[in-house]
């Protein structure tokens, strides 16, 4: 199960990569305004009195991707009854790690931006790790990475995960409705009480989830918190073999399909207006250094405290300058940064406020940490086929 997920991830992140290319490729070619129309298309689907009227994009970032959010709900609950995830006392070193490399990195954007209150909001941008792109990096080193050394980095990404899920409900949510908020807070306690009641029909689940999101897209909280939620109190335990196929089922299109069309509509960036200004901006520093230098001191750091403080010890067969490469590559932010750079700056750029384009720190940041981190792990495994 665990090799077909990694082989299912780097084909992920190939794909994330062709799909972001493809962007750039269309946004600085005479095909620019033919991606700018694709993403604006309007979209309206109204129930009644119900209307819900976005452009795709926002249809991809808050109904698609809840799509993909309610799959990392199923994968953390399933990883924590019966995967790497279980067991506190293995566990203990990548949750500090993913503390440590939550922190920094923000610390770091905070130190750039903080004379900006339009830009210090950004401070998450930095924080998450694109297990997709980072496990695509590791696969290109073949099977002689060791296993430990994989299965630190999906525990640690998977804690990053969570970590997100819980900044965007914090701290990336406005203007809420009361109403909505009662609508999905009786909605997720109904759910509670179907799970508690042994209930397994994957029909009734679906529909309350679907009332739940839209609720919750209604109340100012993100939508995408609404398919986390479903997921983590599915029933997966027991009786449940419905949503043990819906999760396997779910793999393929968020995979190969919703993650690549949600880096394609969002990573169309314009080089043909871009200035020396633009890489030194404040913003594109700030999210840069912080997936680039932030992630790799938190996570390298953080775990060398919980290793000579004796609260944990590094997988079985994984060097220190192994795990520095795992700590360089979880600077490779793209998807879930992408994704928090869009609600910090949302209703800035929407009011008219000038704003550097979070999108070019992002890449500068991943690229970085991806070619570094490929290049620092491989040579811990050169070394190793010497001795």
């Amino acid at each position: 199960m665990i090799k077909a997920f990694f082989k299912l991830e780097s084909a992920t992140g190939i794909l994330l990569l062709v799909a972001m290319v493809l962007a750039m490729a269309m946004s600085n070619s005479p095909l620019a305004s033919l991606y700018e129309s694709f993403t604006e298309i309007p979209v309206v689907v109204s129930f009644g009195s119900l209307v819900i009227a976005k452009p795709l994009l926002l249809w991809i970032n808050d109904g698609l991707m809840a799509v993909f959010f309610f799959m990392v709900g199923m994968e953390i609950k399933r990883e924590a009854l019966e995967g790497s995830l279980r067991d506190i006392r293995a566990i203990v070193v990548p949750i500090i790690a993913a503390v440590g490399g939550m922190a920094v990195p923000a610390l770091i954007y905070v130190w750039f931006n903080h004379t900006d209150p339009n830009a210090s909001v950004g401070w998450a941008i930095p924080s998450a790790t694109d297990i997709a792109f980072a496990l695509g990096v590791l696969t290109l080193l073949g099977n002689r990475v060791p296993s430990g050394l994989k299965l630190f980095l999906l525990t640690l990404a998977i804690i990053d995960d969570l970590g997100a899920i819980i900044i965007i409900a914090l701290f990336y949510s406005s203007d809420l409705s009361a109403i909505s908020l009662a609508i999905a807070a009786l909605m997720i306690a109904i759910l509670f009480l179907m799970n508690y009641k042994g209930i397994v029909n994957l029909t009734a689940y679906i529909l309350v989830g679907g009332i739940l999101w839209i609720s919750v897209l209604k109340s100012g909280v993100h939508a995408t918190l609404a398919g986390v939620i479903l997921g983590m109190i599915l029933p997966l335990k027991g009786n449940s073999g419905a949503f043990h196929a819906l999760e396997h089922s779910l793999h393929a299109p968020v995979n190969f399909v919703i993650l690549p069309l949600f880096a394609f509509a969002n990573m169309g960036i314009g080089l043909g207006n871009l200035s020396v200004k633009d890489f030194t901006d404040n913003i594109t520093l700030g999210i840069a250094a912080g997936l680039f230098f932030g992630k790799q001191i938190g996570v390298f750091f953080f775990t060398l405290i919980a290793v000579k403080s004796g609260l944990g010890k590094l997988p079985l067969g994984v060097s220190w300058k192994q795990l520095y490469g795992i700590s360089i590559l979880s600077g490779i932010g793209f998807t879930m940064s992408l994704f928090i750079g869009s609600l910090a700056f949302e209703s800035a750029k929407s009011g008219g406020i000038a704003m550097a384009d979070e999108r070019l720190g992002i890449l500068i940041g991943s690229i970085l940490s991806a070619v570094l981190g490929y290049f620092v792990i491989r040579s811990t495994l050169k070394s190793t086929e010497l001795n």
